[in-house]
């Protein structure tokens, strides 16, 4: 992708919103995924039996989430308090930020944007990770998961328009930084630019396909574009 391009993009914003598991860090590299699922489909079968096959079906603890919700709030608020205590144990041994990524948001400071942090982990969990690897000063602001509200979570546009709300900024005049469709489709439905940070290979095409106005291939080329 043409740095110039990027770099343009960047310098029309007036906030850079980064999502947190991809772009920032490897949640769940050291507390692998498919064991929190299963711990969390054991929390939801022991609550709501008759769900119990079709959680453990997955390996992905975000859908066992929103699964839950469809045992009701009280099972719901169970599994989702799961949830945030096993993502707070697993950025505490995920290991380092992705590369690059520690430079992106402290050039995005340090050029004079406001700095979220947009995510469908917990808040918790982020500023947890943020506060070990000393990163918490160049974000202003972390919207998590909404509270027992999984319909609301990217790639629905409510996390990136409350950003917006609480920066004080036009979402147009933000961008979002995110690893996934959802995150460059919950881009598109507030209204914000989005930059596809392709970690994977297959992801170059499937983030542009998504309508992302840029596709990065590593973090240092937002550091780059920030700097120019």
């Amino acid at each position: 992708m043409r740095s110039d391009g990027l770099a343009g993009l960047l310098a029309e914003c007036d906030a850079v919103l980064f999502d947190f598991d991809g772009p920032i860090c490897d949640v769940f590299r050291g507390l692998p995924a498919p064991g929190v699922a299963r711990e969390l489909a054991d929390v939801l079968a022991t609550l709501a039996p008759h769900l119990g096959e079709v959680a453990r079906a997955t390996e992905d603890p975000m859908e066992v989430h929103r699964l839950a919700a469809q045992g009701g709030e009280a099972v719901l608020a169970a599994v989702e308090a799961a949830l945030t205590e096993a993502e707070v144990r697993a950025v505490k041994v995920a290991g380092p930020p992705v590369h690059g990524a520690t430079e992106a948001l402290k050039a995005a400071y340090v050029s004079g944007h406001h700095v979220a942090v947009v995510s469908n982990n917990s808040a918790e969990c982020v500023r947890v990770y943020l506060t070990k690897h000393g990163l918490s000063g160049a974000v202003k602001q972390i919207v998590g998961r909404p509270t027992l509200r999984p319909d609301l979570m990217k790639p629905s546009p409510y996390p990136l328009l409350e950003a917006a709300s609480r920066l004080g900024k036009t979402p147009g005049r933000m961008v979002l930084i995110g690893d996934s469709v959802t995150d460059i489709e919950a881009a598109r439905a507030a209204a914000t630019r989005s930059i596809g940070f392709a970690n994977k290979p297959a992801k170059e095409t499937s983030l542009a396909d998504a309508g992302a106005d840029e596709v990065v291939l590593n973090m240092m080329s937002v550091t780059v574009a920030l700097e120019i």
